[in-house]
């Protein structure tokens, strides 16, 4: 019930805060862990942790009822590849076992549509899928590997997927995040080749149903949480109308797209501190289309979507407020 405590993770990123204002609105308190401590208030009690040394929470889960685990690393870098398991599955195992320790009641555990496969056959995705562990993306693998790890662990654990949420406050950003503000930039200036799509959700739909799974979930089952399917041309020209910025027109082979993309992760291990700008990861990832069916949420969490238009609208506007398109 409201009042209740909730130690969330991942409070200063992207789902995260919107979780932790959707917590905050519906009166729960909240003991949230960082990382380090925030520049900003953020209206709960903070806890600077790291999830790579989870034996050092237990003290601060203490009281707790619930977790609600938003925190992932979340990066085509190669050079992060090692710690992407360390704090996605190796953290999360942790701080389960943690929580248990403190008597918590439940856990919902924010896991990613990545866990899920991909749908090029016109099969819509659905929780019976499950994604390989051998896909060639670090983040995809460790998003299967932590939804196994949190079901094995002895707290009652829900999963929800989010497919790929749009919206405000993509701060970081990430690879979604950026892919908008790049259109916005005009920096987009070849289509991939046009077989992949994917589902675009607001953000702020996730963020209820995290807040609605606490008491309406069901335990050891897992919840799409999903929008709009939609084909990367129909997203470039979705942007397009709202940027008013032409849509690339001109369609790169996928031959000389994975030749740049091999060339940039070459680029990216010589310099460990660089970022990748063709990733390999989301290269292989636009092949394909990770089409999602929500019908489970919507069953049973009363989970509603708004529009995908209007939700990167917002991310533009602010986009534009904080900066991220000068």
């Amino acid at each position: 019930m409201p009042t209740d405590l909730v130690f969330l993770t991942g409070a200063t990123g992207f789902v995260g805060s919107h979780v932790l204002a959707e917590l905050l609105a519906r009166d729960y308190r909240v003991r949230a862990l960082v990382r380090n401590q925030p520049s900003a208030p953020l209206d709960s009690e903070v806890v600077v942790g790291d999830l790579r040394t989870p034996g050092n929470l237990a003290r601060a889960l203490d009281g707790c009822r619930y977790v609600v685990h938003c925190a992932a690393l979340y990066s085509f870098s190669p050079s992060q590849r090692r710690a992407i398991h360390a704090v996605n599955v190796a953290g999360t195992a942790g701080l389960l076992e943690a929580a248990r320790v403190a008597g918590v009641e439940r856990a919902v555990v924010t896991s990613s549509s990545a866990a899920l496969g991909y749908s090029n056959n016109g099969h819509l995705l659905t929780e019976t899928d499950w994604a390989s562990t051998a896909s060639g993306s670090a983040y995809h693998d460790s998003k299967v590997a932590q939804e196994r790890a949190a079901f094995a662990s002895r707290v009652p654990v829900t999963t929800l997927l989010p497919t790929t949420p749009v919206g405000p406050g993509d701060a970081k950003p990430t690879p979604t995040g950026r892919l908008i503000a790049d259109f916005a930039r005009g920096r987009i200036f070849a289509k991939p080749p046009a077989s992949g799509g994917l589902n675009l959700v607001p953000v702020e739909d996730v963020a209820r149903a995290h807040v609605d799974a606490l008491t309406r979930a069901r335990t050891g089952e897992r919840y799409i949480l999903g929008g709009e399917n939609l084909t990367l041309d129909q997203l470039w020209q979705m942007l397009s109308q709202l940027t008013k910025r032409p849509a690339p027109r001109f369609r790169i082979a996928k031959p000389v797209l994975f030749s740049l993309a091999l060339g940039d992760e070459m680029r990216c291990r010589l310099n460990r501190k660089a970022t990748p700008l063709i990733p390999l990861e989301g290269v292989r990832m636009a092949q394909h289309r990770v089409f999602a069916d929500s019908t489970k949420a919507i069953d049973e969490l009363g989970y509603r979507t708004g529009s995908v238009r209007d939700a990167l609208q917002r991310a533009l506007l602010w986009y534009r407020l904080h900066h991220y398109l000068d």
